[in-house]
């Protein structure tokens, strides 16, 4: 199958959706199908295992929303070259774009919204999500209705979607996310991220990694670390992402408040063997976000054989729960604290148990390979269809 995909970015600093969308199109590309990908930026991540991979970039677009009807006329003249079209993503320029070219040039599309239409939005932020609504009624409705299927990563996130506005029309298509497993040995990374940060050697530390970013609940983690702290002086937290929008700051007053900075280690964004050697160091990888459709980092850390602490806001907190690879609670400082308690009464056998645990729950459910056949044949089935309409 030959599959485009359109995307704002590739960049990392825009967290795990570019994540997903690269180990997607490597998976897809392994599995024998063709990919191509439009940019609206300049970024073009370099695919050292797939150099058949082919990224176009339509760079410079403008503003924020990255306005740029070049995507029109490229996906009106180029489309018809490929069997589908997948949008990664909402509420930017690429998904109105990629609707608008539909209208002139008939070609099937789907749209991934990577999370976008979580209700959380519409009651913490009513404003902008009034504004949302504004723009949802003309634009994004219309790009969802009339995509041949609209792609979650969950049956939870499915369900929720449904909920953010009251005009809501799709054929939604579950296709579970995945990732590959890290090619990389654990003894190595943890020398290349100690090597990096040498203070960190025999500590044992919880890992956050992702965006410093209110949506991600990191405030919650430091005040219930610092109650952990308390009792367990050997234990370090690891804050590990880019601050996208200069809370950083606002976090450290909190912890020397709270008379814990010099108990956590703000490492910024991590990539490559040093990140994987930080995952594999952690006695578990400690997520508290107050909504996330997926959780890239949450699958990185399970196939390591890492034990997770999440949210029940994370949409695949079942799959976690179920297979017992860590434990889940509400998106509060209640909630963070219980599941706490839950972690520091385990004994050394139950972690061992718990790691293996994690590793089963990563090849159970989020296998790359698995879960792109699937998206495969969900695709295939919604083509037939529309084959058989003509």
């Amino acid at each position: 199958m030959k599959i485009l995909h359109v995307v704002v970015s590739l960049d990392p600093i825009y967290g795990g959706q570019p994540e997903v969308v690269k180990q997607l199109i490597s998976s897809l590309t392994e599995l024998g199908h063709h990919s191509e990908i439009v940019t609206l930026d300049g970024y073009l991540h370099q695919f050292h295992d797939a150099a058949q991979i082919i990224s176009h970039s339509l760079a410079p677009s403008y503003g924020k929303y990255h306005l740029n009807f070049k995507l029109v006329s490229w996906l009106i003249k180029n489309a018809k070259r490929f069997d589908c079209v997948i949008c990664h993503g909402i509420w930017q320029f690429q998904s109105l774009g990629t609707w608008l070219a539909s209208r002139f040039k008939h070609f099937p599309y789907f749209v991934y919204v990577h999370g976008a239409l979580d209700p959380w939005f519409k009651i913490n932020y009513p404003i902008k999500h009034l504004k949302k609504w504004l723009y949802w009624s003309w634009a994004e409705y219309n790009v969802l209705k009339d995509a041949n299927g609209v792609l979650f990563t969950s049956e939870g996130e499915k369900s929720q979607a449904a909920k953010s506005f009251g005009l809501y029309k799709a054929n939604g298509l579950v296709v579970n996310a995945g990732i590959k497993a890290p090619e990389v040995d654990p003894l190595h990374a943890r020398d290349a991220f100690l090597k990096v940060f040498p203070e960190l050697e025999g500590n044992q530390f919880m890992l956050f990694m992702g965006r410093i970013h209110p949506i991600k609940g990191c405030d919650t983690l430091i005040k219930v670390f610092s109650e952990l702290a308390t009792t367990n002086p050997q234990l370090q937290l690891v804050m590990a992402g880019p601050d996208v929008i200069g809370w950083k700051s606002d976090l450290i007053n909190l912890a020397r408040e709270l008379g814990i900075e010099n108990r956590i280690s703000w490492v910024g964004m991590l990539e490559d063997e040093v990140k994987w050697g930080a995952i594999c160091d952690s006695e578990c990888l400690v997520l508290p976000s107050h909504t996330e459709n997926f959780g890239m980092v949450v699958a990185e850390a399970l196939a390591c054989s890492i034990p997770v602490i999440i949210s029940n806001k994370v949409n695949i907190w079942k799959d976690i729960e179920n297979e017992k690879a860590g434990f889940v609670a509400d998106d509060t400082v209640e909630g963070l604290r219980e599941a706490f308690l839950k972690w520091t009464k385990l004994t050394q056998n139950e972690k061992i148990e718990m790691k293996k645990n994690a590793y089963r729950c990563f090849n159970n459910h989020f296998e790359i390979r698995t879960n792109s056949k699937i998206l495969i044949e969900k695709i295939q089935l919604e083509l037939n269809k529309l084959e058989r309409k003509k």
